[in-house]
This record gives C-alpha cells, sequence and structure tokens, in this order.
C-alpha cells in the first residue's frame, strides 16, 4: 500500500512538474528542433535533419551500440523503448544552456517534446520513470536542481534502475566494494571526515588511510566554480553527502569533482 501511494505521488509530481518544466528552465536558450526519426538509447536521439542529440543532464543505462565486448547495461533496452514512446516521430524543440556541441558533434541539448497539453521535457520524464540518471558536466549546468528532484522521487519510489543492485548507492566506508566498480559511473555515500586542501586541490577524505579509504577530490578549475558559487569546499568536513562520477583507482578509490553539483549534502552533522 505505502508503495503504491509513493508511486502515486511520483506519477503526480512528474506530470505537475514535466508541465512547468519550460517555463522552470527560462535560462535555456530554445530553438525549433524537428521531428525525431530515431532513437539511438535512453538518452540520444536523430532528428530529421541528420543532427544528433545527446540528452544533456542525464545518463541512461547504456547499450554496446556497435562497441566490442561492450557489456548491456541492465534495462538499457528498456530506456530505450521509453524514450521512443516519449519521442519518437514527434516534433521536438532544443534548449541550450552551455556547451552545444561535443567532440562527436552531437547537439548537446534540453529536449522538450511537443504536447497538446504543452511541452514535456524528456530528461525530466526519463529520470522520474527511473530510466536516466542526473549526470552533469562542468560546462552544462542549467536546470539540475529540477532532474535531482525527479532523481531522488524515483529512487524513493524505487523505480526502474533504483531497483536493479547494479544502480544501487554505494557507501562511502566500503573501499573495497568502490575499488570493484572502478571505470564505472557511481553515487557514493558517506560522511566526510576530513576535508583539505593541498597542493592547489582539495580532498574530501572519508576515511583515515587515504591510500586506501575513498576520496573525492576537487581539482583547480572545479574550485574556481565552488568559489564562483560561494561555497568553500572545506565547509563539507563532517557533512553526509552524496558523490557523483568515474570511480578510479589512483590511491585508492576515488572520484574527481569537476563541479559543484556532483556533491549533494544530505546532513551537516
Amino acid at each position: 500500500m505505502l508503495k503504491t501511494s509513493i508511486v502515486h505521488l511520483v506519477t503526480l509530481a512528474t506530470l505537475s512538474a514535466t508541465a512547468s518544466a519550460a517555463l522552470a528552465c527560462e535560462q535555456l536558450r530554445m530553438v525549433p528542433g524537428g521531428v525525431v526519426v530515431q532513437v539511438t538509447d535512453g538518452d540520444t536521439v536523430v532528428l530529421d535533419d541528420g543532427r544528433v542529440v545527446r540528452l544533456i543532464g542525464t545518463q541512461a543505462p547504456k547499450l554496446p551500440l556497435g562497441r566490442e565486448d561492450f557489456p548491456v547495461w541492465p534495462l538499457a533496452p528498456e530506456a530505450k523503448k521509453a524514450l521512443e514512446e516519449l519521442a519518437l516521430s514527434k516534433t521536438v524543440q532544443l534548449g541550450y544552456g552551455g556547451e552545444e556541441i561535443d567532440r562527436y558533434d552531437r547537439q548537446l541539448a534540453h529536449v522538450f517534446v511537443d504536447n497538446p497539453e504543452g511541452p514535456l521535457w524528456a530528461q525530466q520524464a526519463m529520470v522520474a520513470k527511473g530510466l536516466a540518471r542526473v549526470y552533469s558536466f562542468p560546462d552544462n549546468r542549467n536546470c539540475l536542481d529540477l532532474l535531482f528532484a525527479a532523481e531522488g522521487r524515483a529512487r524513493l519510489a524505487g523505480l526502474g534502475i533504483w531497483r536493479d543492485p547494479y544502480y544501487s548507492v554505494r557507501a562511502a566506508d566500503a573501499p573495497g566494494d568502490l575499488l570493484a566498480r572502478a571505470g564505472h559511473y557511481e553515487l557514493v555515500e558517506g560522511r566526510v571526515l576530513l576535508a583539505d586542501r593541498s597542493g592547489g586541490r582539495v580532498y574530501l577524505n572519508f576515511g583515515r588511510f587515504w591510500k586506501e579509504d575513498f576520496t573525492a577530490v576537487i581539482e583547480a578549475p572545479a574550485l574556481r566554480l565552488f568559489a564562483a558559487d560561494e561555497v568553500d569546499p572545506k565547509m563539507f568536513e563532517g557533512a553526509l553527502v552524496r558523490v557523483r562520477g568515474w570511480v578510479d583507482d589512483r590511491d585508492g578509490p576515488r572520484i574527481e569533482v569537476t563541479h559543484p553539483e556532483q556533491i549533494e549534502v544530505l546532513a551537516i552533522r
């Protein structure tokens, strides 16, 4: 009964949020997109003029797409199907809020699907269904607060990827488990034991042994973005946080933080 109620609330919140998405993201530069003629995967579409559009701000489960020995991530086919149902053969508008083209010549845009009830924000809809998670970049940071809210509701309700262990939020105090996820994009939760500035970067240490325990590293370019937002990363010391990013295995498991949105503060003390 509780699960049903939560799902119902998520659905209502999603409908309300997507209906007002265009207003909520007024800072985007809106342009006509055309008709979606192909959905490549859960976060990429092709328009009738040949442009490939990467749904910026999200990461859906990945398909091999011709890459040898690349495993299909759980729920990748379902994510592709959901985006097809949402956008295929429909007219869309594109919203740009940062870097507009990537090195693969893909458009980096928010996609709004034309509907009689008003534009439907594809990114928010996919995240709300639990078929994508927030995946941001230092040069594309607009509208993320709304996507984080949608992700939180989907995770609370256990929708889509959030009921699959492959996408579980990892514990910062289990460095062995994190090392096994090196090379993967992960969400990691834990309390920051020490926030220390050294050599032009800030280290957020989640354990006493920095060469073995999980660490989030904030490099100098990212520190400038934190400063612009008037956030001192040393204030994270003692806080319970969620860090998202690609895990590597340099001096134990770690994530390099390139912009403030990679760190969510869950509790101060």
